[in-house]
């Protein structure tokens, strides 16, 4: 995920969703996704447009986002659908900008910090015992099955639970917005949010410090979201983001 260059292309679907607003490209992704802010005196939405694949559901994201509105801050949905190529999701904006923004780039330690925190927030707020999705081992595993990946052996044992919590399941930095005080403000891009230990977004929140901010991260991400750290799980769910 990068932020695109100022000139891309509109989709003409995305100038008939933005209703007049001035559009401005926001992030594309490695499977050519898009998502446009649009302005106008109505506020700030955005409108996330992807081509058909596997690993995004507009109609899941939206549902997994009503659920958790009412316990953390989350985008509020407007509206999504599909057509024969393309799926969009169109939600309000959230106050605060990207953990990755060019100026929390610039301030990796309190990014970071805000990052952990916020995960920490997040799974503390996020009630197990109403969520009626899973992001758990079998369930990743299961899923990477049905897209045709298949998996190493070794990672079909995962370690004891740690926590079970109420996962982002994509809580790589981006998907952190951060105040202008420095503290996280809500997160975004849960399309994969469900049931799940806790160092299932441990894992890929630390190992995205290392691609967004460099190395030597990793530790001041557990440590600002209040826990020792635990190198077999963070080895073990390192390695079945990447596998999965």
């Amino acid at each position: 995920m990068s932020i695109p260059a100022p000139d891309i292309a509109v989709p003409p679907r995305v100038r008939e969703l933005a209703r007049g607003a001035v559009l401005t490209p926001a992030w594309i992704n490695d499977l050519g996704g898009l998502t446009f802010r649009a302005t106008d005196a109505g506020g700030i939405r955005f409108i996330k447009y992807e081509p058909h694949n596997p690993e995004w559901s507009a109609e899941a994201e939206a549902e997994r986002l009503r659920w958790a509105a009412p316990f953390t801050p989350v985008p509020r949905v407007i509206e999504y659908g599909r057509d024969a190529t393309h799926a969009w999701l169109v939600t309000d904006g959230l106050t605060g900008e990207s953990a990755v923004s060019p100026r929390w780039r610039a301030d990796p330690a309190t990014a970071v910090r805000a990052i952990g925190e916020g995960l920490r927030a997040l799974h503390d707020a996020l009630p197990v015992d109403e969520c009626p999705f899973r992001w758990d081992v079998s369930t990743r595993l299961a899923n990477a099955w049905a897209r045709g990946i298949r998996v190493p052996a070794a990672l079909h044992e995962p370690p004891p639970v740690d926590r079970l919590v109420v996962c982002h399941g994509d809580a790589c930095a981006p998907n952190t917005l951060i105040s202008d005080a420095g503290t996280w403000s809500g997160h975004v891009d849960l399309g994969s949010l469900g049931i799940g230990d806790r160092w299932g977004d441990l894992a890929s929140a630390a190992l995205s410090t290392q691609w967004n901010y460099g190395p030597g991260w990793e530790d001041a991400l557990v440590a600002a979201y209040g826990i020792d750290p635990d190198p077999e799980r963070m080895q073990y769910y390192q390695a079945l983001w990447n596998a999965t």
